[in-house]
């Protein structure tokens, strides 16, 4: 009989994870066993683990249960706990849907950034609504070397900075978390965008993900680098009544971003299950010391 832990391997837009299914809460998952998960070379690897949890087992999740059957316990590939995370709940969402937990159609997932919605499309898309941009006041800048840039604060749930460059280049090689300022502004770190211009409501975007270093997509980054985009333009659809719809590429494909009227965010993009497999219980036993 297998000892082993199941796994899967997904990704979103090359956001990939580590799917460790666990409805009942019972395989310990400390920050040392992610690291560990997520390790490209003595792993599996990926950018996060996302622990598919039942809402009522997870102390976190409890209170969410009777709106959301499912929680994403999402963890950063150093093994820190994230609030969110758009391409996971996307690559949530089909995994659950991958295991014949769900159907097609809408689906509520619980997050430590709260209830999202999400539509599970015939077509393979996944939408998922993303909530309401806060925008804090004050000025923020982040750098690269010698080069500062303005940026847009936005938390999505999580916090962004959103710097608009003339050139994706400018932003180095994003190895580590390009220093931003006042410190005051982002006291638990955050997440970098930088911004190019495409066309009309087409940007791409490079990112920094907290705890994670570059990755290949950003949910809620792409989330917002279209409200700043949206605001840069001067369009505020909670303004003028009209949504907003951004087209953001990111290094592994591209999301469609819409701003509603009543301020709710919808991002739009593929979620794909690549493998599954165990995990040998003993190998995480040690490699989480």
């Amino acid at each position: 009989m297998s000892t082993g832990i199941a796994f899967l391997k997904g990704h979103g837009t090359e956001n990939d994870f580590v799917i460790v299914p666990d409805p009942e809460n019972a395989v310990e998952l400390s920050p040392a066993a992610v690291a560990a998960l997520c390790d490209r070379r003595a792993g599996i690897g990926g950018d996060g683990v996302l622990h598919v949890v039942r809402s009522a087992a997870h102390p976190e999740a409890r209170a969410m249960a009777a709106d959301a059957e499912w929680f994403m316990d999402y963890r950063n590939g150093d093994g820190s706990v994230a609030e969110m995370c758009g391409n996971g709940v996307r690559v949530f969402a089909r995994y659950l849907r991958h295991a014949g937990l769900v159907a097609e159609g809408d689906l509520a997932v619980a997050t430590r950034g709260g209830v999202k919605s999400v539509h599970i499309a015939k077509d393979g898309d996944i939408t998922v609504g993303m909530g309401r941009a806060r925008l804090p006041e004050g000025d923020v800048a982040v750098s690269v070397g010698p080069h500062v840039w303005p940026a847009r604060n936005v938390n999505m749930g999580n916090p962004h900075a959103v710097a608009f460059v003339d050139d994706l280049a400018d932003a180095g090689d994003l190895l580590s978390a390009p220093p931003f300022h006042p410190a005051a502004a982002y006291p638990d770190g955050v997440n970098v965008e930088f911004v190019v211009d495409r066309g009309p409501g087409h940007v791409a975007m490079r990112v920094h993900e907290r705890g994670s270093g570059e990755t290949r997509s950003c949910g809620t980054g792409a989330c917002a680098v279209a409200v700043a985009a949206a605001r840069r333009d001067g369009a505020d659809p909670a303004v003028t009544g009209t949504p907003v719809t951004y087209r953001v590429d990111v290094l592994g494909g591209t999301l469609v971003i819409t701003e509603r009227a009543d301020g709710e965010i919808e991002m739009t993009g593929p979620a794909v299950i690549v493998a599954e497999g165990e995990i040998d219980r003993e190998w995480l036993e040690t490699a989480a010391g």
